[in-house]
């Protein structure tokens, strides 16, 4: 019987949050002027306890459990450098644990420096500048290159897949939209169009059986719950397809769902039970970018595709005005910022945690289940709060940098 190759892959990221008492005029650093460490430092340990590290722990010892077996459990990471600048600097320890993986059960997936939304920039020179930079820190710190990248949140079209080739990557992961596919599955490989000598491979995320996990394994309302490890490698088993692609928030194990609704007992026994069954295995993600795509994945600008909301698409961070307005902000600041960052490089390393994709995704004033996960992941009151802070934020660092620009 042949085995279909099942990819785990974990988005893990933290932002670098924004002062919410405003500017600190008082900060020896340009970082600390706009940026709140403490903040950063309660979330990061906080989530770590709950989530970063026990999930990790069952992760690893699975890894190491199926390592003589026939069939190894292969873990797949899209780890953000935002988040790696805040393990080195609060949990140092969980950087180690992650390096004590076999090498043949963990994989890297590369993405946008700060988890940013340079991606979208009209100039993709920054965006080609980040993909890089970061492919750079998984190196340093880990001793892989990936060769399977996601842009920021999943954010896709034909112009970032062809980036994603010419900058080396085999691979690129996105949403199985059910906009461009129709009625074909998410469960196959595909290509874009008219790459046909230096495309890559396009990975879709699997979203209904993603979410079963990410959003509905404590909903007792699901008619599905509760959801044991074994009902789930099941419904793995019964879907078509050559690759299933499961790609999921890091933070649904313990933080999303708590400890309390059995997440983390899910989370040990689903390697278990997928390798249990005849017809499935873990893979890695950069292996299922040789399996022949069936067809083409055509996602044109004005299509964009993401994993968020119910629009699947870049409206998430660009869906208002006010959000509108603050990306191109920030989108004009960039020859400024490099000019002066010539002699002083901390105004391009604040310029590009400002382009986090976290600060303008709190500011959304989407509503129903949207505005639900907007407001959970923010850390603002209110939406109009999120925005007179980060508008305050850019407007101080936009005349710190025309007063260094005029010395």
């Amino acid at each position: 019987m042949n085995e279909k190759p099942v990819t785990l892959s974990f988005e893990v990221h933290q932002p670098h949050r924004l002062r919410t008492d405003g500017v600190n005029e008082e900060a020896d650093t340009l970082y600390d002027r706009y940026f709140d460490d403490r903040m950063n430092e309660h979330f990061f340990k906080d989530v770590a306890e709950n989530c970063y590290f026990p999930a990790t722990d069952r992760l690893l010892a699975a890894a190491e459990h199926f390592l003589d077996k026939d069939k190894q459990f292969k873990v797949n990471f899209s780890i953000s450098s935002s988040w790696i600048e805040q393990a080195r600097q609060y949990h140092p320890e969980l950087i180690e644990l992650l390096n004590k993986f076999p090498d043949e059960t963990i994989d890297f997936i590369g993405q946008s420096h700060y988890h940013s939304l340079a991606g979208l920039f009209d100039d993709k020179t920054e965006f080609r500048t980040q993909l890089n930079k970061h492919k750079s820190i998984i190196k340093e710190e880990f001793g892989v290159v990936p060769e399977v990248m996601t842009n920021t949140e999943l954010i896709y079209h034909n112009g970032i897949g062809k980036i994603s080739a010419e900058e080396g990557y085999k691979g690129i992961f996105t949403e199985g939209v059910p906009r461009i596919l129709e009625w074909r599955s998410p469960n196959h490989i595909y290509t874009q169009p008219h790459m046909e000598d230096r495309g890559n491979a396009i990975l879709l995320r699997n979203r209904e059986l993603t979410d079963d996990v990410g959003y509905r394994f404590s909903a007792e309302w699901w008619d599905e719950y509760p959801l044991t490890a074994g009902k789930y490698a099941s419904w793995l088993s019964a879907e078509p397809g050559e690759v299933l692609n499961l790609f999921m928030d890091y933070e649904t194990f313990g933080e999303h769902h708590w400890k309390g609704t059995g997440i983390l007992s899910f989370l040990s026994d689903l390697p278990h039970k997928v390798l249990a069954r005849e017809d499935l295995r873990f893979e890695k993600v950069r292996d299922v970018t040789d399996i022949d795509p069936v067809g083409e994945f055509d996602a044109f600008e004005f299509n964009t595709v993401s994993w968020a909301d119910q629009e699947m698409d870049e409206t998430a961070w660009l869906g208002n005005p006010v959000q509108k307005k603050l990306f191109e902000f920030l989108e004009d600041l960039e020859e400024k910022v490099k000019k002066v960052a010539k002699d002083n490089e901390e105004y391009l390393e604040v310029w590009r945690k400002m382009l986090t994709s976290d600060h303008l995704h709190h500011i959304a004033t989407k509503t129903y289940d949207d505005h639900s996960v907007h407001n959970y992941f923010s850390y603002f009151d209110h939406p109009h709060q999120g925005f007179a802070v980060i508008f305050d934020h850019l407007t101080d660092f936009r005349l710190k940098v025309e007063e260094e620009l005029r010395k």
